[in-house]
């Protein structure tokens, strides 16, 4: 047999090999793809958008160019919404206040659309573009959830990671549901 005629031939077992890892990348692609769309759907917002506050007080500090907002707090910004007890803004104030960061602690839920990620600390880093939120972290879209001790959605990119660190360097063994490892569960498609 010529060396041609060899390599055209690919014994079953490479076959089949191939077939599963073909078959284990199109589900990874499939799991990684339905939370991805879950983070680009909070991502996709217009993050140059005004924000508008809603809470039950709300306490200026100029010399610091923050506001301490508590009482049921809502924050909105082109459809994504942020609620929490408690919520610290930093400004700049050069004639206007422009709000650079928002740090919300105590049952922090974002939403936008269908989606829903809840924690027990958030920050939104205007200037980065990027939330970031720790302890006890859940994702929902959906039937699909991912749960652990850290969320990082990248507004800029549309990425999204969640992890089992409560904090850097930490890992989340105190929070519920983890032990350091991320959980997710994923509906699988009822079709044919």
């Amino acid at each position: 047999m010529d060396k041609n005629a060899m390599n055209s031939q690919t014994p079953p077992l490479r076959k089949t090999a191939m077939a599963w890892a073909a078959a284990g990348f199109v589900m990874t692609a499939a799991f990684a793809g339905g939370m991805g769309l879950n983070a680009q759907t909070i991502a996709s917002h217009n993050t140059k958008a005004p924000v508008s506050f809603d809470a039950g007080s709300i306490d200026f500090d100029d010399r610091a160019n923050r506001v301490v907002l508590t009482g049921g707090v809502t924050v909105n910004q082109a459809g994504l919404t942020v609620r929490s007890n408690r919520m610290l803004a930093s400004y700049t104030d050069d004639g206007s206040l422009d709000v650079s960061r928002i740090t919300a602690n105590g049952g922090v839920v974002v939403t936008r659309g269908t989606e829903r990620a809840s924690g027990d600390v958030a920050v939104y880093d205007f200037g980065r573009r990027i939330i970031t939120m720790a302890g006890n972290v859940q994702l929902r879209r959906g039937g699909d959830t991912l749960s652990g001790g850290r969320l990082v959605i990248d507004l800029a990119s549309g990425l999204s990671s969640v992890d089992g660190r409560a904090a850097a360097g930490q890992t989340a063994a105190g929070s519920e549901g983890t032990d350091g490892r991320v959980r997710g569960t994923f509906t699988v498609s009822q079709g044919d």
